[in-house]
């Protein structure tokens, strides 16, 4: 059927193509012009136009002749368009994971050649600092002589440095190595009115009697991250939590999430400090009754800025 077709279509192109051609002739030849044009060019779009005639013929035939031919026109067609712009759609969220996961092998790769750094300064001898550990830590008060303080708080740390780099050197000497651009914008950033905590880390790790610690600056604001009296955890104790066991578990979590907080809160302490004997004021309590709720809270026993250490009591309370 196919082939059939094929032919017919072939024999009639080539039947009504002549007859486009001599039309055209024809009308060039007669002077006929349309809409005022000149007549070759009339004769001109009158070939375009039986060519037009031909291919619409061609198509009208294979859609009333070929079942097939609707099919994949009208129906298989405008499916796999839609399904193209489904997958694209669904691509873009591929693309993204694909970037996701190129980001992630970059940093392990990052991760990975710097472990193969340490592991080579470490057989090369003992490590005494490591990369990005804090060496140093002082507290900045924006003022008119501010330069000279920095100056303090350099020579400060340049001491602190060499009794754990070179402990037998008896000579003062400047063992930190900075980029001038990071005591630049120190000295801009503490210019400026405020309260600020330096904190001076190491750039890569140091081994035992290295001459020289490159370090990089880390300056932080100096803020109240609690206030005394302020409730910065607290958690609900049911009935069935008021064995010994569970209670320990729930004061372990509290302040696992009290220390979570404060770190959010921009406190650059590791460690929370507890005071008072909280275990026996938390058991003298439920001794009384342990038919109801209590709430447990931590509280700050005092202020406590950035690099303050904190100090809590946990209070027990019917809820």
């Amino acid at each position: 059927m196919a082939w059939i077709l094929i032919v017919f279509l072939i024999i009639l192109g080539g039947l009504i193509a002549p007859f486009g051609d001599l039309l055209g002739t024809k009308i060039g030849k007669a002077r006929f012009s349309i809409l005022k044009l000149r007549p070759k060019k009339t004769a001109t779009i009158v070939t375009i136009l039986t060519g037009g005639f031909i291919s619409a013929i061609s198509i009208g035939l294979l859609l009333l002749i070929s079942e097939e031919f609707r099919q994949r026109l009208f129906v298989d067609i405008p499916f796999l368009q839609k399904t193209l712009d489904e997958s694209k759609k669904a691509l873009f969220p591929l693309q993204e994971e694909r970037k996701k996961l190129e980001n992630k092998i970059f940093n392990k790769e990052k991760e990975l050649n710097r472990l193969k750094s340490d592991i080579k300064e470490f057989r090369r001898g003992n490590v005494v600092i490591k990369r990005d550990q804090t060496l140093f830590i002082a507290e900045v008060i924006s003022n008119p002589n501010i330069k000279l303080d920095l100056e303090k708080i350099y020579n400060s740390a340049d001491r602190y440095v060499q009794k754990i780099v070179i402990p037998s050197k008896k000579e003062i000497k400047n063992i930190l190595l900075w980029r001038p651009s990071d005591i630049s914008e120190i000295e801009r950033v503490t210019s400026e009115k405020g309260n600020w905590i330096l904190l001076i880390k190491s750039a890569t790790n140091v081994l035992k009697g290295d001459n020289f610690v490159f370090v990089y600056p880390e300056l932080l604001l100096n803020k109240i991250i609690v206030r005394r009296g302020e409730v910065i955890t607290s958690e609900i104790l049911e009935k069935n939590d008021l064995d010994y066991k569970n209670i320990n578990s729930k004061i372990k979590t509290l302040l696992r999430n009290t220390r979570d907080k404060i770190k959010l809160n921009g406190s650059i302490v590791n460690e929370i400090t507890t005071r008072g004997d909280f275990i026996k004021k938390i058991r003298d309590t439920l001794k009384t009754n342990q038919n109801i709720k209590y709430r447990l809270e931590v509280v700050s026993l005092r202020d406590s800025k950035t690099a303050d250490q904190i100090i809590v009591d946990l209070n027990i309370s019917k809820f």
